[in-house]
This record gives structure tokens, sequence and C-alpha cells, in this order.
């Protein structure tokens, strides 16, 4: 998925960021480069645009102006103290504006009508928690866009791995005129995903937030959906029990890296575990049997620590159960998205929303990159990146 740049990331929902920081200096890529932000929304909200993240050059978190220039937060408080205002007024609809990007792991959030709260604790920024009705966010209208930008180039990424909200779009181009993009929804892609979710049954559509005034909000993602006790904590339960039934008496092979095919581990149940071993037969890594929540948010019985081994095993592992691929192949990562989704118990979150994508990509879930089927863009010279706000139909 995003890879979390700095152990100092914001605290509450954190900040996730597409791509790896390297130290090998680049003349290509400049202190900071253009941002181009465009309003085609069709909407007449006054949209507020906040550049948050986690300067690289020294490791501070802070915000950035519409120059570029950094400013990093004050000291916060316990209870939170209120953060310095860091919004830009964004261009209004059929408009668009010129930031600067400085070289940056973090987010650009936009919100439409009303500025969001942005508060300071001791250990950092407190960022909007979309899964709390209480939140002071949470009858806006927002969503966020998240950016690497260092000396081996520039990674920027749409998101829905906390929820599917205000459609957006991303992309760069090079030094060379060369132009990537990814995040538009088909057209009537937006009204499709919601419209579809509600009908889906189960507890689905209830992770669809309206504000009183009828505007829908977002839909939260399914993590969020169980941890707000709105989708069932059972949702995956028999898609589970057949996965593990199968391993029980076969056996699941996992070449967790495309440049490494001969790296592969085998997994089998043994009761409530199972277990992975190397070519040799040796035992590398087990897993407890995963309820949805794992899941979903790819953590707990499905953590994936920044190893070589358990690490890999789980992205894959966490990729298959949201796909539900595990019971229709047992070598994994599937090489075609032609297969995901179809048993009847799925990530249906993700699988909504990949169905409404222009390119088909999304970060519907944290492992969303396996096999490459993510929302994200990178080139190692960048010269402009792009956010464009897209219409809600």
């Amino acid at each position: 998925m995003l890879v979390s740049l700095v152990a100092a990331a914001a605290v509450a929902t954190g900040l996730t960021v597409a791509g790896p920081v390297s130290s090998r200096a680049e003349a290509a890529v400049p202190t900071t480069i253009p941002l181009e932000f465009r309003n085609n929304s069709g909407r007449g909200d006054q949209i507020y645009v906040y550049n948050i993240g986690t300067l690289l050059s020294t490791g501070q978190q802070g915000w950035a102006d519409a120059n570029g220039t950094f400013h990093a937060w004050p000291a916060g408080g316990n209870p939170p103290s209120p953060a310095p205002d860091a919004s830009i007024a964004g261009p209004a609809n059929g408009q668009s504006m010129t930031l600067r990007m400085p070289k940056f792991s973090g987010r650009v959030y936009f919100s439409y009508g009303q500025k969001l709260v942005f508060k300071l604790t001791t250990g950092g920024l407190v960022q909007p928690a979309v899964q709390n009705p209480s939140d002071p966010n949470a009858n806006i209208l927002f969503n966020w866009t998240e950016y690497t930008l260092n000396d081996a180039g520039l990674w920027i990424n749409s998101t829905q791995v906390d929820m599917f909200s205000a459609p957006y779009a991303v992309g760069v181009k090079n030094t060379s005129g060369a132009v990537k993009n990814t995040g538009h929804l088909k057209a009537g892609g937006y009204a499709g995903f919601f419209n579809s979710l509600k009908a889906q049954p189960g507890g689905w559509a209830n992770l669809i937030r309206t504000r009183s005034d009828g505007t829908i909000l977002r839909a939260l993602s399914p993590g969020h959906g169980i941890g707000s006790g709105v989708l069932p904590s059972t949702v995956m339960d028999d898609y589970v029990n057949r996965v593990w039934s199968k391993y029980a008496t076969s056996t699941l092979t996992v070449t967790p890296f495309a440049d490494q095919p001969a790296t592969r581990y085998y997994g089998r149940v043994s009761g409530n575990v199972m277990n992975f071993t190397n070519s040799a037969g040796a035992v590398v890594t087990t897993f407890q049997k995963p309820d949805a929540d794992s899941v979903f948010g790819c953590h707990k019985f499905l953590d994936a620590p920044n190893d070589q081994v358990r690490g890999p095993i789980s992205r894959t592992l966490c990729a298959g159960y949201n796909r539900s691929t595990l019971l229709t192949n047992s070598s994994q990562p599937d090489a075609s998205s032609a297969g995901f989704y179809q048993d009847a118990v799925t990530n249906h979150y993700a699988r909504k929303i990949h169905a409404q994508m222009a390119d088909g990509k999304a970060y519907a879930f944290a492992f969303d990159d396996v096999g490459h089927h993510e929302s994200l863009v990178h080139d190692g010279s960048p010269q402009t990146a792009y956010i464009t706000l897209d219409p809600f139909n």
C-alpha cells in the first residue's frame, strides 16, 4: 500500500504516503515543483486547500503555503490545541490555480464550503477521523490525496483506503512533456458507486454518511464500518472459513516479489493457524485465522511488518482475501484482475469502486498495489503535478 515515510507521522489517522524515500540525488527534481489544482467539480462551494506533511530534509512536521514555503507546526497541547490556519483559498468551478509543492511526505486536503479543523497534541497533528461522528470535520465534504516528492521523483495517488468521497484525479507531467494521470471516474461513476452500495445487502449501505441537508458526504471503508458498528464484524467469516478448509488439505503458494519468481512460500492450515514454509521446508511465519477487520485493514492477524518475509506474504494474503481470489487460485498473487471480487462474499466496497474507475485502478484497501492495481502515478523527473476536482455525477 502506501508506505509511511516517517515514524513521527501525525497521530489519529496518521500520514501515509506513496513511494519510498531515496537518498539518491537527482538534479531533475528541484526543491519545489508546481501543482496545478483545477476545479471541474460543477459545484459553487468555496474550495479550501491544505498541503500538510513532513519536510523530508529535516523530518519536521508542518504545512506549505501557496508558494511552497514550509511552516513547522508549533507545539501542541493536551487536550489538543487549535493548529494554525494552513488553508489556501482554492479556485472557483471551472478555474485553476498553481501552488508549489516542496519535498514533502504528506497529503493535500481539499474541502468544500467550509474550512477543516486541525488540532495539535503533544504528539503532533490530529487529522480528521472520518469514522468518528463526533469529529469536528464529520459534516464537512472533503477529501485528500497522498504524495511524496523527493530526490527520486514524485509519487501521487488518489486514495479510498479510508473513504470514498469527493471525486478527484491526480497526475504528473515530466520534463519531457509526457503526462500520466489516474483517479478519474467513469461518466456517472460517482452516483453509480453510491447507488450500487445502497443496493448491496448485508449492511454495506450503512457505510454511507449523509449530512442533515441531504448531501452525501462519504462512504466509509468497510474496516471503519466494522469499527463504527455499522457493518457486521462477521461479514467475511464464510469466505475465511472456506479458505481455511481448502488449505487444510492443499497448499497455497505465494510468490510475493514479481522480480524474484524463485522466492516462494507455501501455506498450509493446521488448526487455527496457517503456517508458511520456504523452499527448504522451514516454517518462516505463521498467521492466525483472520477476522473481517484484519482483512479489510490488512492489520491485526494480517499485520505486514516492513521486512522481507512476513510483510510480503501478508500483503499478498490481504489482497487475496479482499479480492476473494484465494479459493479460485492457489498461486498468489493473481496476474489478472478478471477474477477479482467474483465470490458472493468479498470486499464489495472495493469491488464497486474499481468498477467505476475510468482506468480500473483504485486504492480501495491498504494493499491494492499488489499486482499494480492501485491509482498511483510516479515519475523520476517531475515537472508539474496535477490535482483535478471532478464532477459529482
